[in-house]
């Protein structure tokens, strides 16, 4: 079965709500079995959209799906997880555009894009000192883009993500997942506007991707009550993606409250990105069996909010092309987990912060091999390199002399079979080898 969204009545000028209409077609749809539902040229507005199994949505060229900001109109999926997990507090903000929840082989495709309107609540208040570098702030409502939880062979092909207010492609708990081809273009200083994030998900696929984004472009997780309820995030593929952060553009953590292992990170190309590849253990998981191949681009440390009023937004990463970090987290006595086996060859960057792999006497990081690198340390931005940064965790960021290779409480840690480690002179004053 295939319904068009257009011959339900629905009317694509931007303004007018079609939420009851495309959820009309995707019931229907799933009633009779499963089937496509398209949205066509033109730019169709909505609240909340229930995705269901065995549906296709897909968006032609010249569509846009356009995400609702009236809280009346989204749903608030924290409702349903928090009953399902004795009333946790996830810290989360609730209410998302696309949502499922227990569905099988749902995909969305094509060449359409969907818009999640960050540039309505983020805003420049010119207190960076007139860079223009730091992360704007916020107001108002901001739902998730999408929130797929416990969705086996999920499919996301093609379609563009546009200027998410809030996380872009949330999976949680997902099975068999395949992302293929798909752009995420959002405000790269809007704040938490995560552009890929497997959380607690198991056999994913994540290839050929175009990502810009101001906080993470692809970070695995295991959030607290995800993990409790799907178990470790593992075997995860990643390759062939074009990835620019003022976060990280490869990202393990930091919510590590289950196990991540088996994954893989490669022929990637990274640009202008605060950090690299970073690994955070912050929660008890065990991080292991990490390989990262093939990985280019650039590091550079961007420039933070003036402080003006008791709020300091600032970006965490100070230019490292690669970060490996177990440590606790502030105010908090837990011990924060373990990494371990973790191999990295055939990487090549121009940096402006340390190689740091920083472990904990309590948590040490063991088994991190890196082979056949380059890494070339010049000055990219307007700083000079002259802290660290550990955030977030009780050590945050300090004053430090800042070395090419940082490592403290790590067991078994090589740089070996060329690795060339070269400070330009431009910042020959700042990087110590």
């Amino acid at each position: 079965m295939t319904i068009t969204i257009t011959d339900l009545g629905a009317i694509g000028d931007g303004q007018t709500r079609n939420t009851g209409i495309i959820q009309q077609a995707i019931d229907t749809c799933a009633n009779a079995g499963g089937g496509k539902i398209v949205i066509p040229a033109g730019r169709f507005l909505s609240g909340s959209i229930r995705l269901r199994s065995n549906i296709e949505m897909h968006l032609e060229s010249g569509a846009e799906l356009i995400s609702s900001l009236d809280p009346a109109d989204m749903t608030d999926f924290l409702k349903d997880l928090e009953a399902e997990d004795d009333n946790r507090d996830t810290g989360w903000e609730g209410g998302c555009f696309l949502f499922a929840r227990h569905e099988e082989n749902i995909t969305i495709s094509g060449s359409g894009r969907i818009d999640g309107r960050g540039r309505e609540v983020f805003f420049e208040d010119e207190t960076d000192g007139g860079s223009h570098e730091s992360p704007l702030k916020v107001r108002g409502f901001r739902p998730r883009t999408s929130f797929l939880e416990d969705v086996r062979n999920l499919t996301v092909k093609d379609v563009t993500f546009y200027d998410a207010a809030f996380w872009t492609l949330h999976m949680a708990g997902c099975r068999d997942v395949l992302i293929e081809n798909i752009r995420i273009d959002n405000n790269d200083r809007g704040p938490n506007n995560d552009g890929i994030d497997p959380d607690s998900c198991q056999n994913v696929i994540i290839r050929g991707c175009k990502i810009k984004c101001a906080d993470d472009c692809i970070v695995m997780k295991t959030t607290a009550p995800m993990t409790k309820k799907y178990g470790p995030c593992r075997n995860i593929l990643i390759s062939g993606c074009i990835l620019h952060s003022r976060s990280s553009a490869l990202k393990i953590g930091t919510e590590t409250w289950g196990d991540i292992h088996h994954v893989t990170m490669s022929d990637c190309i990274l640009e202008d990105c605060t950090r690299g590849i970073g690994i955070w253990s912050r929660d008890g998981g065990r991080i292991s069996d990490i390989m990262v191949h093939h990985v280019t681009g650039n590091t550079l440390r961007y420039r933070d909010r003036v402080k003006q009023d008791s709020e300091v937004v600032v970006w965490w990463g100070k230019g490292e092309p690669v970060f490996l970090s177990a440590t606790e987290r502030a105010g908090v006595s837990r011990i924060p987990g373990v990494i371990e086996h973790v191999v990295m060859d055939h990487l090549s960057f121009s940096c402006e912060g340390a190689i740091m792999i920083a472990g904990e006497q309590s948590a040490p990081i063991r088994d991190v091999r890196i082979s056949d690198s380059a890494f070339l340390w010049r000055k990219q931005g307007s700083l000079y390199p002259d802290c660290l940064d550990e955030q977030p965790s009780a050590r945050g960021v300090y004053r430090h002399k800042v070395p090419a290779v940082y490592i403290r409480c790590g067991e078994n840690i090589s740089l070996e079979d060329h690795v060339s480690i070269t400070v330009d002179a431009s910042l020959k004053e700042y990087i110590t080898v």
